[in-house]
């Protein structure tokens, strides 16, 4: 995985202060692959609980991580208990990296 310890920490971090402790994160894409270079950071959350407004904690996320990481790309998936099954969600979890 390439992603320093820092940023796994501020990404824990930010995880837990957004969602919860419960939070599971994993990187996927380019980043969890050693033998790339370069690339966006693909983060996909997931979370038992149900969210009210999975936009307004979407945007939440997404404007803490740039704040947390610095000015760079990131993609953010999240997936809670009223989210139906999408194939991205099956991809993260067998080619991503839990953090």
């Amino acid at each position: 995985m390439r992603l320093s310890q820092d940023q796994v920490n501020a990404i824990r971090h930010t995880a837990q202060a957004v969602l919860g402790d419960g939070v599971r994160v994993t990187v996927f894409g380019s980043r969890a692959q050693d033998d790339r270079r370069g690339g966006d950071i693909d983060l996909f959350f997931e979370t038992d609980q149900p969210l009210e407004n999975r936009a307004k904690v979407l945007c939440k996320l997404a404007g803490s991580l740039t704040m947390a990481l610095g000015d760079r790309k990131i993609d953010v998936i999240l997936k809670d208990a009223n989210t139906p099954p999408a194939r991205i969600f099956d991809i993260a979890r067998r080619t991503g990296v839990p953090l």
